[in-house]
């Protein structure tokens, strides 16, 4: 049995690509740790001052030795702890990625849900129909051989079957289609069976206001999140910028040795030390424009948060307008319109087996029953569709 949650549940486990978002979040979790840490250092080893005409003699030239180094880049001060700092958030950033997916795959799963509930139901409604309407072929006949019915109402009913059937064939199709839909969300085959539970809730909640829900959002929303961490990361990267301004160095140290001289007399070995820098002499040409390119950057990611912000806000006002529009409707279909419709089927059948009205009011009494019944699941999927979009927008799973 798949219930909403159940499918949800189903999705967050299996969907591929919620998956792949979160493993870039974890690749994105590593990060930080690399950029704040010192370049590997360098060993080097060598043989120094050879001469070439003693045969590459090791001994003979007091200048000749072998040795053995080792040098670190260093950074200047600040700029690995720049590096790490962009790069933590832009890692918390991905966590928000992640969690701004699942809301996304959430609402997608309840939405196709709902949307199988009503297709399934309007199957359920055809057939219920092909019944009544089987009913009606039967009552035109007998009236027509007695005499009180025309051949025009048999013709009528048996034409309302054919319309029906045609539209039972599409509904087939719109059925197997949204079957696709979920099931591709759930990371399974197309054609995998569904079955939906047989009682569906069919109570719509009160929902707080537009302003209340306008406020939660900058708690709540993954997606502001993130776009705050992407504005902090471009302000790191823009630091770092400025940064390179300043030299970067390299520190080294070396021991050389040195073997005796032929005659056997002791040579000492030497050691150096090597302090070398960076010259940033081009900053025209790179380092300023670097600094305008992470102004840049930043300025975007500003704009970005901006974008987000009204962008929520219209898409919390539109699905809030939407639901209450449904939950009217729904409501008024529930208590009032379906009832009197199908009210309106018995009466008019009666009416036409004593010869009270025509079989017309009939049909356009089975139809509109028909059409109202549909309307009814429509409706109701239609506003719980609103409601996952509504809860997504807000930034949680339900509402």
């Amino acid at each position: 049995m798949l219930t909403p949650e159940r499918a949800v549940s189903i999705a967050l486990e299996d969907n591929p690509s919620f998956a792949q978002i979160k493993a870039r979040s974890d690749a994105m979790a590593a990060i930080p740790s690399q950029e704040g840490s010192l370049p590997d250092p360098t060993l080097s080893l060598g043989a120094l001052w050879l001469p070439i005409a003693s045969g590459l003699s090791l001994n003979k030239d007091d200048f000749t030795m072998t040795e053995v180094g080792i040098s670190q880049a260093i950074p200047f001060p600040g700029k690995l702890a720049l590096r790490e700092k962009a790069a933590t958030f832009e890692a918390e950033a991905a966590v928000n990625t992640v969690e701004e997916a699942r809301l996304m795959l959430a609402r997608d799963v309840n939405i196709r849900w709902w949307q199988l509930v009503s297709v399934h139901r309007s199957l359920l409604i055809i057939a219920d129909t092909e019944q009544l309407l089987k009913q009606l072929v039967e009552i035109t006949n007998i009236q027509y051989r007695v005499g009180k019915g025309l051949q025009q109402d048999v013709l009528s009913a048996l034409l309302e079957q054919a319309k029906l059937t045609k539209e039972k064939a599409q509904h087939i199709g719109l059925h197997r289609a949204e079957i696709a839909r979920l099931n591709a969300l759930l990371n399974r085959p197309a054609d995998s069976a569904i079955q939906l539970p047989e009682a569906v809730d069919t109570q719509l909640p009160d929902i707080q206001s537009d302003t209340v829900l306008q406020e939660q959002v900058e708690q709540s929303r993954p997606l502001l999140a993130e776009r705050k961490n992407a504005i902090d990361a471009a302000q790191s990267r823009l630091e770092l910028a400025k940064k390179d301004y300043y030299p970067d160095f390299t520190l080294g140290t070396a021991y050389a040795f040195r073997q005796n001289t032929p005659s056997g007399q002791s040579r000492s070995d030497l050691a150096s030390v090597q302090l070398s820098m960076t010259l940033p002499i081009y900053t025209d040409r790179k380092q300023a424009k670097a600094v305008d390119q992470r102004q840049s950057e930043l300025l975007k990611e500003r704009y970005a948060l901006d974008d987000a912000k009204r962008s929520i806000q219209t898409e919390i006002s539109a699905s809030l307008a939407i639901y209450r529009g449904n939950r009217e409707q729904f409501e008024l279909l529930k208590n009032s319109i379906l009832p009197l419709a199908q009210q309106n089927v018995t009466v008019s059948l009666t009416a036409y087996q004593v010869g009270k009205t025509n079989f017309q009011s009939v049909i356009l009494a089975k139809n509109a029953w028909f059409d109202y019944q549909k309307q009814y699941w429509q409706t109701l999927a239609e506003a719980h569709q609103a409601l996952a979009q509504l809860a997504a927008a807000v930034g949680k799973e339900a509402l």
